[in-house]
């Protein structure tokens, strides 16, 4: 699978990373199912997973998608030592739903659980989930700051925000990832100018959701641009959405989820996959964005 660099970290990926999520939620498969589906992204090319802390059932289970990954790693053995496993943590997970919390006091008590839970010293790669409007933004970040300088966080990113709110993150610390929903049929990251801002201050743009979401993704195969690109080219219309994203931002790094291992080795493939500039054309009329 192609490589690419991450912000500047030293770290090179796999341009695709697996996206925990629909492996942890209370619609889960079971365990060895999941642990199945992990250990055939990593085997096709992925060497990062990204997950959170709130990748769960209910306020309950809390940590599972850490834990997840935490297991399958070790089951993996030597090879799965070079994976990153990249969390989040300022949600709550209250009877199931999803609510925001980003004061310092549940971040420091979250990103210790969070060690635990992976069964790591210090977290190579910590996000801010989302932002609190009952919290400052400065007060969030200033406290994950506080965190990376104790050692416990190596790097830290930030999801679902804007680009004044990266500003102002990037003046407390370093933020190497920004995390937002990004895909053909959601371009509000490119028309805010999210993706074009990490493109030039070179912060990798995780694209969550990049063939559509949970509920969105049936659009997928039914759009005429993405169906005829997929049929000349005899791959899926999921793969054309990644390898679209892909080539519009050397920073841009689709995270799709996967709860099927026919899933998770499809969306690896997708990462090779070269689309022509008549393909690209067509993508770009039907899709219109600013990088």
């Amino acid at each position: 699978m192609k490589m690419r660099a991450l912000a500047n970290t030293g770290l090179e990926l796999s341009s695709i990373g697996l996206g925990e999520m629909p492996l942890s939620l209370s619609t889960r498969p079971s365990e060895e199912h999941a642990l199945s589906v992990i250990r055939g992204a990593m085997e096709a090319g992925m060497t990062w997973i990204d997950t959170a802390d709130v990748y769960c059932a209910d306020h309950r289970d809390i940590g599972h998608g850490e834990r997840l990954a935490a297991k399958a790693l070790k089951e993996i053995g030597d090879d799965g030592k070079g994976i990153v496993v990249a969390t989040k943590g300022g949600l709550e997970r209250p009877n199931g739903d999803w609510v925001c919390n980003g004061q310092p006091s549940h971040l420091r008590k979250a990103c210790e659980a969070s060690l635990r839970a992976l069964e790591v010293d210090c977290l190579t790669w910590y996000q801010l989930h989302a932002p609190d409007e009952k919290v400052p933004f400065s007060d969030s970040v200033g406290e994950l700051s506080r965190l990376k300088e104790e050692g416990k966080i190596q790097h830290l990113g930030l999801s679902n925000v804007r680009v004044s709110e990266i500003e102002l993150a990037r003046e407390i610390t370093e933020i190497i990832s920004v995390q937002n929903r990004c895909n053909p049929f959601d371009r509000n990251s490119f028309d805010n100018g999210v993706v074009s801002y990490c493109h030039q201050e070179n912060i990798a743009f995780l694209a969550h959701s990049p063939v559509g979401g949970h509920h969105g993704h049936v659009r997928t195969p039914e759009d005429p641009a993405l169906s005829a690109v997929a049929q000349r080219m005899n791959i899926s219309a999921y793969q054309v959405c990644l390898a679209w994203l892909l080539a519009l931002s050397p920073v841009i790094f689709p995270i799709p989820g996967a709860s099927r291992l026919e899933s998770a080795r499809s969306s690896a493939s997708a990462a090779d996959i070269e689309l022509g500039d008549i393909d690209l054309a067509e993508l770009n009329l039907a899709f219109p964005v600013r990088v």
